[in-house]
């Protein structure tokens, strides 16, 4: 046996042991849908964490939700009620965001390799471009002067460490994301002198990050990387983004984060910190943390086998919908996601199955060696933390099988 993941705390089961999603049970939604594979995302669930997020972290800190996490319309519509604005790394998901009903809406765009019509673009949707080289930010300032307005732009920042799960190293890494430190000072001038309306600083050095301690520390080394570019330029800092990398539990034997430790050390870091970030306002990109959790994804049972000794359920779902839940990455060895059998979602697990999904390759397993209450053909098997990177990080052209439907409760 093999373990799972922990199940998010927002679920639990109908008095008949139905999942209940959003308070209804998942075969009704099944139903509703008119069938699987489906995911299923609860806006209450996202409600919560970005209700946390600002009762925990400093005032005024802006709170930017990363549209590549998942890109759903009903779900940006909902989450512009909310959140101060949007990252966003392509054409593409600026036109999400306009068929979300969300034109006008603060937008910042970061990412490598943007193209001058996405730059033009960024710049008349009225986004800060984040410009990861001097030669961008040559582009940008064109693009601006096409479009016949005054860009926003933000310098991404390579900073002098990185961060991983293990906490801070010193030294810069080489990468195509952001200018070395070194040389931001010489960029942002050139940019005030370009009469740019300069937004600040994007220094983001942690990804998928559950170590609190990395985190902290991340905070403390990227504002005191601001203060030292802003000293030598002697001027204030009008925005510093602090990127995301905030994590959730998928695997066995991972914690949340404690997100009031983490607020309560950037609170004590903004408040020691360098006199000409006194009036800098502070932001969050954040993507996974906020949607992750939100999200199951329903897939039915095909096929029951026995072989050698092992059972085996086949499921109509896989990894061309959420590759990062299954074995197709070649990283079979790290763990199952949180899954159950969502009509048995309140029955004890007695009996060991892996189960695969429809894909001919070995590697599309979502549980390997799992135990779950006894299962049938036509059961639906519940996968959790499903918000964030399904359809959108998966290749959904995989055997030119159909896409998953998609809901919001």
């Amino acid at each position: 046996m093999k373990p799972t993941g922990p199940i998010p705390p927002y679920f639990e089961a109908a008095a008949d042991g139905q999942l209940l999603i959003g308070g209804t049970p998942a075969v009704e939604l099944v139903a509703e849908a008119g069938g699987t594979p489906l995911f299923v995302y609860d806006n209450n669930i996202v409600g919560a964490q970005i209700a946390a997020l600002k009762a925990a972290m400093p005032d005024g800190l802006a709170i930017y939700y990363s549209v590549s996490a998942n890109p759903y319309e009903p779900l940006l519509n909902f989450l512009g009620r909310y959140v101060d604005g949007f990252r966003v790394v392509s054409r593409g998901e600026l036109e999400h965001l306009k068929r979300a009903g969300l034109a006008g809406i603060g937008m910042t765009f970061a990412g490598p390799g943007k193209t001058d019509d996405e730059l033009q673009a960024g710049i008349a949707a009225g986004a800060t471009i984040s410009v990861e080289s001097e030669g961008e930010a040559a582009r940008a300032v064109r693009a601006g002067e096409r479009a016949g307005s005054r860009p926003k732009i933000a310098v991404r920042v390579n900073p002098p460490f990185s961060i991983d799960g293990r906490g801070l190293t010193l030294g810069a890494r080489p990468t195509p994301f952001g200018v070395d430190a070194e040389r931001v000072p010489a960029l942002v001038q050139s940019l005030v002198e370009a009469d740019v309306d300069w937004r600040g600083l994007h220094i983001f050095a942690a990804a998928q990050c559950l170590n609190d301690s990395a985190l902290i520390e991340a905070h403390k080394a990227i504002i005191a990387c601001a203060g030292e570019i802003c000293t030598k330029l002697d001027l204030p800092l009008p925005e510093l983004n602090l990127g995301g990398g905030f994590d959730v539990p998928c695997f066995a034997g991972e914690r949340p984060i404690d997100l009031y430790r983490l607020a309560n050390a950037l609170h004590e870091t903004v408040r020691d910190g360098p006199e000409l970030l006194a009036t800098t306002r502070l932001s969050l990109e954040l993507g996974r943390w906020l949607v992750a959790e939100c999200g199951v994804y329903l897939t039915r049972i095909l096929d029951r086998t026995e072989s050698c000794g092992e059972t085996f359920l086949t499921t109509d779902g896989g990894g061309h919908h959420l590759l990062g839940a299954t074995g197709c990455l070649l990283e079979r060895g790290r763990g199952n996601f949180p899954l159950a059998v969502a009509n048995r979602f309140g029955a004890p697990a007695d009996e060991q199955v892996t189960v695969t999904g429809c894909l001919a390759t070995p590697h599309d397993i979502f549980g390997d060696e799992v135990m779950l209450p006894r299962t049938q053909v036509g059961d639906l098997i519940a996968i959790f933390c499903a918000g964030a990177y399904g359809l959108s990080a998966s290749p959904q052209e995989w055997e030119s099988r159909p896409s998953a439907r998609e809901m919001l409760v």
